[in-house]
Formats: C-alpha cells, sequence, structure tokens
C-alpha cells in the first residue's frame, strides 16, 4: 500500500518528535550493528544475569542464555553481543563431542578448555558455522569470539600469525554472512591488519601490561574497544580509558555481575 503524501512541514515536525538520543548502539536501517567509542557495556559470563544493570549492550554467553533472554534484553533498549569460544575446545560445552581429538591441543590454563588447530578449517569451519547459526537464531545482535591469538601461546600445534589471521578472518565472514557484527578479542599484535575485518575490539587488561595504545586503530575507525582489567583499581586506568575513548570496567575473574565502571 502506498503511504499517502505528507506536506514538508509536518514531515520535519514529525522526525524531531521521534528523535532519540545517540547512545552510541544505533546503525543505518538494514545494516549491521557498529557500536561506536565510548558505548557503556555489562558483561557477564557467570551466575544468574542480572538485567537490570542500565547500560546499552550487554556480552552474555551464547550457549548459556536463551533466545528469551535476548528478546527481554532487546525490549529494554540494549544490544546483545553472543560470547563463544572459537579457538579453544571446552568439555562441557553441548556439541563437545563433535570435535575429533586430533584438533584438540594443549589446555589453555582454564580447567577443561584446550587450544584448537586453527589450521584445519576443514573441520572447524562447519563447527563454528553451527555456533554462529545459534547466536543468530536466538536473536543476538553481535559475536565476542574469544581465544583469538592461540599462534602467540603453547597450543600443541606449531601455529603461525599467518594462520591466526586466515582463521580471524573466517570467522568474521561467518559472523557477517549471519547478519551479525563481531568483535576482535585481544590478539593486539595483528590489529592493524584485522581491524577493517572486525566490527568492535574485546580486551584484557592492556592497562596492566600498559598495551592500550594499540587498541587505537579501532577507536580511530570509529569502533568501539570493550575493555577491562581484573587487577588494577579504576585509579590505575580510567583517566587513560577516558582519554583514549575506551568502554572500560573493572571486573572480577568469574565475570559475575559485579562490575564498576570508568
Amino acid at each position: 500500500m502506498r503511504r499517502p503524501i505528507l506536506p514538508a512541514a509536518l514531515i520535519l515536525l514529525l522526525a524531531a518528535c521521534t528523535t532519540t538520543p545517540d547512545d552510541g548502539t544505533d546503525e543505518p536501517t538494514g545494516e549491521r550493528w557498529r557500536p561506536r567509542p565510548g558505548v557503556a557495556w555489562q558483561w557477564q559470563l557467570s551466575g544468574r544475569l542480572d538485567t537490570t544493570v542500565d547500560v546499552p549492550v550487554y556480552d552474555i554467553d551464547g550457549f548459556d542464555q536463551s533466545e528469551r533472554t535476548v528478546a527481554a534484553l532487546h525490549r529494554d533498549g540494549r544490544k546483545v553481543i553472543c560470547y563463544l569460544s572459537t579457538g579453544a575446545w571446552e568439555d562441557w560445552r553441548p556439541d563437545a563431542e563433535e570435535f575429533p581429538r586430533s584438533v584438540l591441543g594443549r589446555g589453555n590454563g582454564w580447567e577443561g578448555e584446550r587450544w584448537l588447530d586453527i589450521r584445519r578449517t576443514d573441520v572447524l569451519e562447519p563447527l563454528m558455522a553451527a555456533r554462529l547459526d545459534m547466536c543468530r537464531d536466538k536473536g543476538f545482535d553481535a559475536v565476542e569470539p574469544d581465544n583469538m591469538d592461540g599462534y602467540q601461546n603453547r597450543t600443541g600445534f606449531p601455529l603461525k600469525a599467518s594462520d591466526q589471521l586466515r582463521y580471524n578472518r573466517l570467522i568474521a565472514k561467518l559472523a557477517h554472512d549471519r547478519g551479525m557484527s563481531v568483535g576482535l578479542k585481544n590478539d593486539l599484535d595483528q590489529i592493524p591488519r584485522l581491524v577493517d575485518d572486525f566490527d568492535f575490539a574485546v580486551n584484557e587488561q592492556c592497562a596492566q601490561y600498559d598495551e592500550c595504545a594499540a587498541m587505537s586503530p579501532f577507536i580511530k575507525a570509529g569502533k568501539a574497544v570493550f575493555h577491562v582489567e581484573y587487577e588494577l583499581p579504576t585509579s590505575r586506568f580510567c583517566t587513560e580509558s577516558r582519554r583514549l575513548k575506551l568502554s572500560s570496567l573493572l571486573k572480577k575473574y568469574e565475570l559475575g555481575v559485579w562490575r564498576k565502571a570508568c
């Protein structure tokens, strides 16, 4: 049905009445979400999810949280990021038995987790595609793929920087093909080569290790950097975070409800 043509003055009046404040989370109609620098967020991966934190972005576990939870957060005006481990195997996930032992490497320091042989995209691509299908089907706006820097760790495999670039770009493409934005998790050394492939970044402890300036390519590109410290008080990093336009939090390692924002 064709819409009636409205007088120009009435169109301007309607536009003024429907304009909403810029919270850093808007995106053009029909495009994937592109969070901008400085947007506030909550990151909770353990415990009963608290949906009352008054921030526009939630980052939550893709397996543990339901479509209903994502829809409820959307009704409250939130954007929702789907946390997944894409570079390490976790023995408690419902699809854990689908990973052949040949792609499982050394432990990554967390109980029940082992690095994946990211060179084996013939095996991992369909498994990760299925996980991203889950995120899409639950209604998530974006994906936080974790353990994206295996080549810098003792994985049990002779991974090279080129292997990591190839794999990270594959994960980004899988997310984009499903209409979701995607964040680069840590992997600081490859930021200059990957900033165009990712829509935002997620970083842990860049202040503790004096690395936060490495996030500047994302900020310069108008892309958010979601940043967490665990061991420094906010007095040690918030001033610098605000200068760099990072979205910074102090969290506990278990990533429960508790947070202290800059």
